[in-house]
Order: structure tokens, then C-alpha cells, then sequence
């Protein structure tokens, strides 16, 4: 078992992958060089560059204090009892060697030893070694920042002993929340061998098809299901001279052309770097972005690339998407039938010299990359007639893998190996895949917006399938059949979580909600937030666990359904708010009653505790439109309570999610309505002074302070004196403030502004 880490190198990847052991509560010892004046101060400037870093490198930065800094001459005792030491020191064999030959006579013998190199082969690294020592090394290639890039690429030896692959294999994914990949020994693993190789024909192919940095990057976005840093800025986001670097590595190591042209040398050479030095491909000029001009090496204003070819394309399935974008006609197709055709030979070359199958390649690029789906999905889209006739339109010969394939990669379940034959795809232990489950005709209910889908068991597991998994009228009509099919069925319990890639769910449906405004229906309005309240309290008063299991966005009535459940199993990565106020309105799928039951609760142990304190703490929560950075801010902010869980890997989400509702049946039974304590005239006082005194010093505008004061009416349950009220007073309260918010014109400014640009509105 690894209970204790050490990580040697504290630069930018040695201090990400000590933040995020960390962020999953593992102590870490983090070593680097001594400095001359501060013999620490080399690690010391690590941990502080982790904890400045943005996006975060810690998902709670109090976990800092789970990171023990030193130096190599002084400290390497630290790592005496560690169970596992990960070198991250500089890309060049003999001080790794030299660093391992100190560590073999130090470490306790069943310690486990890993490199971070991006590249060099690890038999290179091992000469010297013990046979006992080669058995517990191996490679831990993980990618920047490691807290967001789920692939952890593992390099084992011959001499790696199984139970130490099998041990790093379970710790990276569910201790750290990895998608792990078996990689060979081989120059630049998978992900950057073929990643790298990409992103250089990319740059070759813009020059030799006259096109421009911004056509680049617009036709090698989510228009090929990558993401939308697409080539250039994923580029100034690694940084330039890291892309120098690496293409050069992997050009002595293999033989073969990576050379960048003169061009982005001479960026790299003038310390153009991208995102760090603030200019490379791009460049922020007074709020604004700038585009290079490669030819002339001067920054213009950034061009929007309008087509309506590629607006047509833009919403198709990817599947659909891609044999359509091969036929765009003019200069941005005949550059996508280039790049498609070399990379996907490159690919079907490389393959079997640098993975063991060929899922692990697509998985590589999926989760190492960010595609929407690896390379060899992509050319079963295109289908294998069609890519044999790319390839021979650009004189590249039919590589052996591509001879072996019979009409696709994957097939019924299958997959091809390198041995010619088909393979039962592998299946990941404690993963649940939704879509599978789908193809085999586990789906109970379907409706336009949502689903219900057998987990197995007795637990059945609703789905959201709007954009975005917004909630609307057929979300809440599919999931109150859904509770009614649960119950009359005998299911044990119910999931309520999806498999899409950003968001459990962005909230209630604003566009309907503003034409519905716009047009008067105030009694349809007013039925839909009760319908909409009356759902979120069905969760938690249903005859049988209701557990939630939220990710990435969960906002406004995606984080009340969070909140009423009776569980919650929450991936890591997880952004919840109540943010309500950004467009105008409050929570009023019974968010704004929950905060206040939650925080004042808490206080009620505490007779000389003043419950005004959770009035507050729902006010500032709700008013200010707080949303967690992860699951463990979340936590803190008060969306999670101490008995909710959190899943490291997303991956493993739904199947914790179901285990969470077995845990529950045996002794299930559903609470009891509470009473409420509301405080009155005296806290609604405190609160309406303090809002006015926030808009008289200029802080927020007329609109923010009527909508404070909207809050403060429902926490505080109104004017009168301090009194118990019921969960339905409350409802009613912000049901009605709700509405009176929705009526004014600022407030539709707001959702309109926020439907057309994404951003909130100051009004």
C-alpha cells in the first residue's frame, strides 16, 4: 500500500504531481537542489509556484500542509519511508542515474521507484542498477498540469514486477483519479510520439496550404473533436520552447523529422514563448487577442473564421462530423485530408512499436490530448474505404495494420490487435459505462430530454440529455416518472448522474424561462417553479436512496437536486454554485431554504451560538454566487456535507454512485420534514443595512441591492418576530421572490446578456 510519497524535482510537473497527491490526502516529501542563501529554497519556490498557480494545482490549498519540502543533500533521509519515490528531475540520463544510485541504498526494499521523463527509455535509465531495484522501477509519465490531464502513461521494464505495476496501476486511478496506460519503451511513449507528430504537420500543412494561425486553430478544434486550444494555443499553453525541446528529443531518439520551421525557432530564440512570457502564437493586447502573422512575425487582431460549411458541421455527432469534414471544399479541406491522412498513418505505422493494443492509443489521445475520440475511432467514422483512398491520394502506402482490418477497428464489441486477430474489448474493473448499458437494452423510460437506465442490482440511474443537461419541463416530467417507475417496480434505489464530458448540469433552462417572462405566462411560470420545487423535494423524501452524483459544472438547479439528495457521490472536479443572482434571480428550486436548514442546523448543538451566523453564511453564499473550485472547496463552502463522498476518478463516478445507494437500502428510511427557526424583523434588519451599505460605497449597483434584499426576505422568512416555519413556508417565499425578480426588466437584461454571451451582467 502507498501511504507516503516523495518527489524529487520541484519544477513545474515535480510540484503539480505533488499537489495533486496532496489533494488526495497523501503526505509528499518534495525535494529539489539547494539554494545558496535558503537551503530549501529551490522546493520552497516549487510548492509556492503549486499554490499560485492557475488553473490550481491544489484542490484545497490548505492540503500545502501535507508537503514537506527539503533539498537533496541535506533531506534525501526524508524519503526513507516512503512507499513510493517519483524522480522529476531534468530531462538528461546521467543526473537520473546518479539520483537512483543514491536512492538504492537508502530506500526501504519494498519502496517503489518511478520516473517522470517525458521521453527517455527507461532501460537508459537503469544501467547500473540491481536486479532488485529494476524490479521496482518503472515509468510514471504523467501530463501538465497533472491535476487536470487524466492520462498517466506507465512504462514498465521486462524486470518491473507485476505486483508493482499492478499497485501503481490501482493507485493512479483511484487514489489519483487517473485513466492509466500501459505504454512501450519506446521514444515519447504514446500520447506525445503521436501528439507531437500531429501538431508539427499541422504547422507544416498551414504554410504549404497558405492559411493562417486562426484557420489552423478553428479547423483543428471541436470541428475534429479536439479541444478548443486546438494547435497554437495549445502551444503557448505547454510553452514553446517545451515544444522545441520535445520535437528535438524525439527526433534523435527516432530518426525522424520532428524539425519545427525557422519560423517558431526564431520565436523560441527571441523568448516568445506563449502564456508565460505573454506572447507566442498569440498575444493579449489590451483585454483583446492578438494573432501572429507568421510571415512577417507581427501580431493583428484575431480573425473570426466564418464559413457556413463549417457551421453546418459544427452540431453533427462527431461520427457524422468527420466524414463531412474531409470533403470541405477549397484550402480548408485540402488541408484537413492532409493532416487526417498523415497523422492516421503515422498512427497505423507506429502503433505497434510504441502501445500494446490500440485502445490504449485512443485512450492515450483522449485522455492525454483532450480529444473527444482517439485516432483509430476516427478512422473507423471515416470509414477504412474512404482512409485507404486518402492515403492514396497523397501517395502514402497502405500500412500492414490497415491490411489486417476487416471494415473496422472495433467491431461488435471487439477490437483488432496487432496480431491480426479481433479482441473482446478490456473491461475496467468497478467502471460502469452508461453507454454500453444503452447498447444492450438496459434503458427503463426514454423521454426527448431524459432517461432512465438499469444500473443492475435494483439501482436504476437517471440521465439528463439536454445541452448542457439543462433542467426543463421534460427533465422534471421524466424524473417524476421515473421516481413512480423506481417505486412501483421494487427498485432499491436510484442514481442521478450522465457521462457527458463538462457538465452533471448548468442549471434550469433560462432561455425558455425568458420567452416565457417575455410573454407574460405568469401562472405557466409560476406552476413550472413549483413543479421544479416539488421535484427537488421528492428526492429527498422518496421512499427509497436518491443519490446524486455530480461533476464539472453543476450550477444553479443542478446543484439544488445535488442538494436535496440523500447522498452525494462527487467527482473531484467539481464547480457547484447557486448562481442565481449572476442573471437577476435567486435559488428557488428550494436552494435558498436548504443553505438556510444546513447552516443554521449546524449552530443548533451550540446554545450560546448566534443562528444569525448561518443566516449569514447563507446570505453571502447565495448573494455573492460562491462556486467551488473542487469537491473538497465544495465541502468547505457548504454544498457537500462530511457524510457525502468524493470519487478521484470520474471514470469510477457512476459506479461508486450505485454502491453509495446499496450502502443505504438496508436501513433506509426517509426523514422527516423539519421545522425551521426563521429570526424575523431583527435579522432581516441587520441584513437589508448591510446590503445598503454595500451600495452606497459603490460595491454593487440598484439591481444587485434589490436582489440582496429579495435573499435576505426569504432567509430570513420576512418581517415578524423569530418563529418556526415549515419547508413549504419557505418555498413559498422563494417561489415569490423569484417571480418578482423575473418580472423586472434588469433581470431579463441579465438572462438575455448572459444567453447571448456567456458572461454576467453588471446592470
Amino acid at each position: 500500500m502507498i501511504q507516503k510519497v516523495g518527489v524529487v524535482g520541484a519544477g513545474t510537473m515535480g510540484s503539480g504531481i505533488a499537489a495533486l497527491l496532496a489533494s488526495a490526502g497523501i503526505p509528499v516529501v518534495l525535494l529539489d537542489i539547494p539554494g545558496k542563501e535558503d537551503r530549501n529554497e529551490v522546493a520552497k519556490r516549487g510548492l509556492e509556484r503549486a499554490l499560485k498557480a492557475r488553473p490550481a494545482a491544489f484542490m484545497d490549498p490548505d492540503l500545502a500542509r501535507y508537503v514537506e519540502i527539503g533539498n537533496t543533500e541535506d533531506h534525501l533521509d526524508k524519503l526513507r519511508d516512503c512507499d513510493w519515490v517519483v524522480e522529476a528531475i531534468i530531462e538528461k540520463p546521467e543526473p537520473k542515474r546518479a539520483l537512483y544510485e543514491r536512492l538504492e541504498g537508502l530506500l526501504k526494499p519494498t519502496a517503489i521507484v518511478s520516473s517522470n521523463t517525458s521521453g527517455i527509455p527507461m532501460r537508459v535509465l537503469l544501467e547500473g542498477r540491481s536486479e532488485g531495484f529494476r524490479k521496482r522501477f518503472l515509468g510514471t509519465h504523467f501530463f501538465n498540469p497533472p491535476r487536470y490531464l487524466h492520462l498517466l502513461e506507465l512504462i514498465p521494464t521486462p524486470e518491473t514486477d507485476p505486483g508493482v505495476l499492478k499497485e501503481i496501476q490501482r493507485f493512479g486511478e483511484r487514489i489519483l483519479g487517473k485513466g492509466t496506460v500501459l505504454a512501450k519503451d519506446s521514444p515519447g511513449f504514446i500520447a506525445n510520439r503521436l501528439g507531437v507528430f500531429g501538431m508539427v504537420q499541422a504547422v507544416r500543412l498551414m504554410e504549404k496550404h497558405g492559411l493562417s494561425i486562426d484557420e489552423v486553430d478553428a479547423l483543428t478544434g471541436p470541428l475534429l473533436g479536439r479541444p478548443n486550444s486546438a494547435t497554437f494555443r495549445t502551444a503557448d499553453l505547454t510553452g514553446l520552447d517545451v515544444l522545441k525541446l520535445v520535437t528535438e528529443e524525439l527526433a534523435q531518439a527516432t530518426g525522424e523529422d520532428f524539425a519545427l520551421p525557422e519560423w517558431v525557432l526564431r520565436l523560441v530564440a527571441e523568448g516568445r514563448l506563449g502564456e508565460k512570457t505573454g506572447a507566442g502564437f498569440y498575444k493579449r493586447v489590451n483585454g483583446e487577442i492578438h494573432t501572429l502573422d507568421y510571415r512577417t512575425l507581427e501580431y493583428a487582431p484575431r480573425a473570426k473564421v466564418e464559413l457556413p460549411e463549417l457551421k453546418a458541421l459544427r452540431d453533427l455527432p462527431l461520427t457524422e462530423r468527420l466524414p463531412k469534414v474531409v470533403e470541405l471544399p477549397g484550402k480548408y479541406g485540402a488541408f484537413l485530408r492532409e493532416l487526417f491522412a498523415r497523422t492516421a498513418h503515422y498512427t497505423l505505422e507506429k502503433a505497434p512499436e510504441i502501445a500494446y493494443d490500440l485502445v490504449s492509443v485512443d485512450q492515450a489521445l483522449e485522455w492525454g490530448f483532450g480529444w473527444e475520440e482517439g485516432p483509430f475511432k476516427n478512422m473507423d467514422a471515416l470509414g477504412l474505404e474512404g482512409l485507404k483512398a486518402l492515403l492514396a491520394e497523397h501517395g502514402l502506402p497502405e500500412p500492414e495494420l490497415l491490411k489486417r482490418a476487416q471494415g473496422a477497428f472495433y467491431r461488435n464489441g471487439t477490437h483488432l490487435g496487432f496480431d491480426g486477430a479481433y479482441h473482446p474489448l478490456p473491461k475496467r474493473e468497478g467502471v460502469i459505462s452508461l453507454k454500453a448499458l444503452k447498447s444492450e437494452g438496459k434503458t427503463l423510460l426514454e423521454g426527448k430530454e431524459a432517461a432512465l437506465i438499469d444500473l443492475g442490482d435494483g439501482v436504476a440511474l437517471l440521465e439528463f440529455r439536454t445541452k448542457m443537461n439543462a433542467i426543463g419541463e421534460g427533465v422534471i416530467r421524466t424524473l417524476q416518472k421515473s421516481l413512480e417507475y423506481v417505486e412501483a417496480k421494487g427498485y432499491l434505489g436510484l442514481v442521478i448522474g450522465n457521462e457527458d464530458p463538462r457538465a452533471f448540469s448548468a442549471g434550469a433552462n433560462l432561455a425558455l424561462i425568458l420567452s416565457s417572462a417575455q410573454e407574460g405566462d405568469w401562472d405557466e411560470l409560476a406552476l413550472a417553479v413549483r413543479q421544479f420545487q416539488k421535484a427537488s423535494m421528492s428526492l429527498r423524501y422518496s421512499p427509497f436512496p436518491v443519490v446524486v452524483a455530480p461533476f464539472g459544472l453543476t450550477l444553479g438547479g443542478g446543484a439544488e437536486f445535488t442538494l436535496h439528495a440523500d447522498a452525494v457521490q462527487a467527482h473531484a472536479e467539481l464547480y457547484m454554485g447557486l448562481v442565481e443572482a449572476g442573471v437577476g434571480l435567486l435559488p428557488a428550486g428550494g436552494g435558498t431554504k436548504e443553505m438556510l436548514l444546513r447552516f443554521t442546523g449546524e449552530l443548533a448543538p451550540y446554545e450560546e451560538a448566534d443562528p444569525f451566523e448561518g443566516v449569514k453564511r447563507a446570505f453571502n453564499l447565495i448573494a455573492l454566487a460562491k462556486t467551488s473550485t473542487s469537491a473538497l472547496e465544495a465541502r468547505k463552502l457548504g454544498f457537500l456535507r462530511d457524510r457525502d463522498r468524493i470519487s478521484m476518478n470520474r471514470d469510477f463516478l457512476i459506479a461508486d454512485a450505485k454502491r453509495r445507494v446499496l450502502e443505504l437500502v438496508p436501513d433506509y428510511r426517509p426523514p422527516l420534514p423539519p421545522r425551521i427557526r426563521v429570526l424575523g424583523s431583527e435579522a432581516l434588519g441587520n441584513l437589508r443595512y448591510a446590503v445598503w451599505a454595500f451600495r452606497e460605497a459603490g460595491e454593487i449597483t440598484d439591481h444587485d441591492m434589490r436582489i440582496g434584499l429579495e435573499i435576505a426576505q426569504v432567509l430570513t422568512g420576512g418581517e415578524g418576530p423569530a418563529r418556526e416555519v415549515s419547508e413549504g413556508d419557505l418555498l413559498d417565499l422563494e417561489r415569490e421572490a423569484f417571480l418578482r425578480l423575473l418580472g423586472t426588466r434588469k433581470t431579463q437584461e441579465r438572462i438575455a446578456h448572459t444567453l447571448k454571451t456567456g458572461k454576467p451582467l453588471r446592470n
